[in-house]
């Protein structure tokens, strides 16, 4: 018979072979993080991109043009009608295009999509917008029978020029810094490249090696 003391190593023994063979064995539980599943449930809002200069941006842009495009609906009475219907045209695209970029960026929506450049979308929106916008905003002005609603319209329309016309430096800006990075970057791999070829040159027993 086994005494007490031969019980408990053998115990042991077990509980210490259970855990290696535990750890050991390729069926282990695995769970996977939230962040990391596709889908809707995997989106999540990037609090760090509307608080820098460009979300804020973003956000005034959108807020701007959804107040001229408001002010401009609320006119009930036009004539000449054409210029306010291009102001019109003009607040409602900026906003719509707009409002989609800042929900792509904001919700990260844009890493999804990499074969399209949206640096260069941004510019080439904000660009359009920071010109129509103001030509809209002067031939409304020109035309305008002095009304609250019109007034109005124009101020934003002009305050709307001016962010758009920011946020069309800054992303100038952003875009020549990164093509500078990118051009440094073929630089210094093609330098690389070209070196280590050189140094196989000057190595005969490399050479011999191939051979």
């Amino acid at each position: 018979m086994r005494n007490g003391d031969d019980l408990e190593g053998f115990d042991g023994e077990a509980s210490s072979t259970s855990m290696i063979s535990g750890s050991s064995s390729p069926y282990q539980p695995t769970t996977e993080p939230v962040s990391q599943r596709h889908g809707l449930g995997g989106l999540r809002c990037d609090l760090d991109y509307l608080r820098g200069t460009f979300g804020r941006i973003k956000l005034a842009e959108v807020v701007l043009a959804l107040i001229a495009f408001i002010c401009i609906e609320t006119i009930m009475e036009c004539s000449p009608c054409e210029g306010l219907y291009f102001f019109e045209f003009v607040s409602c695209s900026a906003l719509v295009v707009t409002g989609v970029l800042l929900l792509m960026f904001s919700l990260n929506l844009h890493t999804r999509i990499p074969q399209i450049n949206w640096n260069l979308t941004d510019l080439v929106n904000t660009g359009l917008s920071t010109f129509f916008f103001f030509i809209a905003s002067v031939v409304l002005a020109a035309l305008n029978h002095k009304t609250g609603a019109e007034i109005a319209a124009v101020i934003f329309g002009f305050l709307a020029m001016a962010v758009y016309a920011v946020n069309t430096y800054l992303a100038i800006k952003k875009w020549r810094m990164n093509s500078r990075q990118q051009n440094s970057r073929q630089t210094s791999d093609y330098i690389r490249a070209r070196t280590e070829s050189r140094e196989v040159d000057h190595r005969p027993e490399i050479q011999r090696l191939d051979a």
